[in-house]
């Protein structure tokens, strides 16, 4: 409901066709009208969002758009997570709406999800009416101060004369450097208002200067220490693929020949399939991938962060290694660990430098003692799981088989916890923007809504949310989304009828008292909710599978389904774990005692 009795003014003509080409003076224009020509003028084509009485005036002119399709999600978290994926998955902005109060405070989520991961968003909400901010008026809160910690900017916009310029600021912001949400808070009565529509997209922010370019000496020093190393390892991490730097990173590996990990969020970065790449590292790691940062003399960090979860105990990482830290965001070199060499710049043109740079030393560095080691690690300790004993299903398995059938071209937007780092391990992935997940927040309920964005983005290819029973269950409404807007996603939850990672640290480190984590989604009689009923309900296709033989055939038929979502509820082992583990806080070194800690790292 409208949250005043204000008249609504008639609509003046919002689309590019609006104003004569032979008049020289400025259209004038509605902030609402203002908002729909900006976003027109950025090349936005979809958007997601949910209208409120603070953001009317602008879905009034929004339904009037022949150039923008609007995707009516039901809850704004899914409108974040949607835009995050149609980000993700493409390397464009990705947009969401939302209306004051609770509807922007329900995007905040999604906001502190892609702050952490990079992704680049614009979040436009409404606002009361400027007169009243400051009064608590109904739905009013205060979405730009509490965003600031988790946006590269937000901004306030009371007048109709600066929503363009602001419009083309926060897209430029969230598009640049180190890319990551903005917020555009728009009052209703700047919406309302009316004021000549100027669009200049020049944009001029003192103060925000992205260093693209690294300095020469920086890249020389960092070859030379290359050439010199004699157990050296690429660490790669997500800012590779936001820079869109894959091709310029397998030069480098090539040239060099030096080891390569990819990080969570960098996974596609450098191809599975190439002999140098080790796998991932950190907590739930490949040993190969793990002890090679460990035992290394020299980390070439290229767009990653030194992250908790790969370090481990940070005063014990890697202690006979050089640092090289390449990072566009230069507030991340340093933060954990000091850096021998650090070099700010772009990522796609640091390592192309580098790769001239160090081609131009006319040598090769002599490691072969080195991958001598390490290829005697990946013999030891493949990576592999033990078959269940309770007659379920593998869950690694089952993720293995879905990116067997679903090949390298499709997408892969996993949720949080067990089911997201088997997909990371067991999944091969051949190229960037084919695997999206929340690494720095870790947010339960990503998967779907990033699935479906997804795949408003790239319709042409298939597009899996694989979810755990857990996550499922905080954002399955969108299913109705994707059956109403003709957006086919598949759905693999992994259900263990539990919260598996905290069950999995309850086992580990609790002596076993699995305490309040317990879902009873598809273990005994109960099955609250059934998945497959749910999925009905829903419009979709419904397929629960119990037995192997059943798995590739469910997987088939999800692939040959495209007239509508599709849910399988795989009934998986609850007492699966994920392996290879580094605890919480412990050294990497614990690896080496692989053995004693779980003997099935060596199964394949």
């Amino acid at each position: 409901m409208p949250t005043d009795a204000t008249p609504v003014p008639p609509r003046p003509s919002a689309g590019p066709a609006a104003a004569s080409a032979a008049s020289t003076e400025p259209e004038i224009l509605t902030g609402s009208g203002a908002i729909l020509r900006s976003l027109e003028h950025l090349g936005v084509t979809d958007v997601f969002g949910l209208p409120g009485g603070a953001i009317m005036p602008f879905y009034d002119e929004l339904m009037a758009s022949t150039t923008i399709r609007h995707i009516l999600v039901r809850h704004e978290q899914g409108a974040g997570h949607a835009a995050e994926g149609y980000a993700s998955s493409t390397g464009k902005v990705g947009v969401a709406i939302a209306t004051s109060g609770p509807g922007a405070t329900n995007l905040v989520t999604a906001i502190a999800d892609a702050y952490m991961d990079s992704v680049p968003l614009l979040c436009i909400t409404g606002q009361v009416f400027s007169t009243s901010m400051g009064t608590d008026a109904f739905q009013e809160v205060d979405i730009v101060g509490i965003t600031m910690p988790i946006t590269k900017h937000s901004f306030l916009v009371t007048r109709p004369e600066d929503v363009a310029s602001t419009l083309a600021a926060a897209y430029h912001i969230a598009s640049t450097g180190r890319p990551g949400p903005v917020l555009v808070d728009v009052t209703k009565d700047c919406q309302q208002n009316s004021a000549p529509y100027i669009w200049n997209p020049k944009v001029d922010l003192p103060g925000y200067r992205p260093i693209m370019k690294a300095h020469g000496k920086q890249v020389q020093a960092a070859a030379q220490l290359l050439l010199e190393a004699k157990k050296p390892v690429l660490y790669v991490g997500g800012g590779v693929i936001r820079a869109k730097a894959s091709a310029e990173l397998l030069e480098l590996a090539e040239l060099t020949g030096a080891p390569i990990v990819t990080t969570l969020m960098a996974r596609g970065a450098f191809p599975d399939s190439h002999e140098q790449n080790l796998g991932m590292p950190g907590m739930h790691g490949t040993v190969p991938a793990v002890l090679s940062l460990q035992e290394s003399d020299l980390i070439v960090s290229l767009g990653a962060r030194f992250d908790d979860r790969v370090t481990g105990k940070v005063s014990e990482f890697a202690p006979n290694a050089k640092i090289v830290h390449v990072d566009i965001d230069p507030a991340e070199i340093g933060k954990i660990r000091m850096a021998d060499v650090p070099i700010v710049g772009d990522a796609k043109d640091v390592i192309a430098d580098l790769s001239r740079a160090f081609e131009a030393l006319g040598e090769k560095p002599d490691i072969a003692e080195w991958w001598e080691y390490l290829n005697e690690l990946r013999v030891n300790f493949p990576l592999g799981y033990t078959e269940p004993d309770d007659g379920l299903l593998s869950p690694q398995y089952v993720i293995k088989r879905i990116g067997e059938l679903s090949g390298p071209e499709a997408i892969y937007a996993s949720g949080v916890g067990q089911h997201q780092m088997w997909a990371a391990q067991f999944i091969k992935y051949e190229r960037p923007n084919a695997w999206l997940n929340s690494g720095g927040a870790g947010t339960m309920g990503y998967s779907v809504p990033a699935a479906m964005g997804a795949k408003v983005a790239e319709p042409d290819r298939v597009v899996w949310a694989i979810d755990g029973d857990g996550c499922f269950q905080m954002t399955n409404q969108e299913l109705a989304t994707c059956t109403i807007n003709n957006i086919p996603i598949k759905v693999a939850i992994i259900n263990n009828s539990s919260l598996g990672m905290v069950r999995q640290w309850q086992s580990l480190f609790y002596d076993g008292r699995h305490s309040f984590t317990d879902l009873n989604t598809g273990h005994g009689t109960a099955m609250v909710p059934d998945f497959l009923k749910l999925a009905d309900a829903y419009g979709a296709l419904g397929i629960r599978v119990t037995k192997v033989e059943e798995i590739d055939d469910a997987i088939k038929l999800a692939l040959a389904t495209n007239d509508r979502p599709v849910v399988i509820d795989f009934i998986v082992s609850r007492d699966a774990m994920v392996w290879p583990m580094v605890p919480q806080g412990v050294s990497n070194s614990f690896v080496q005692h692989a053995r004693q800690i779980a003997p099935e790292w060596e199964q394949e």
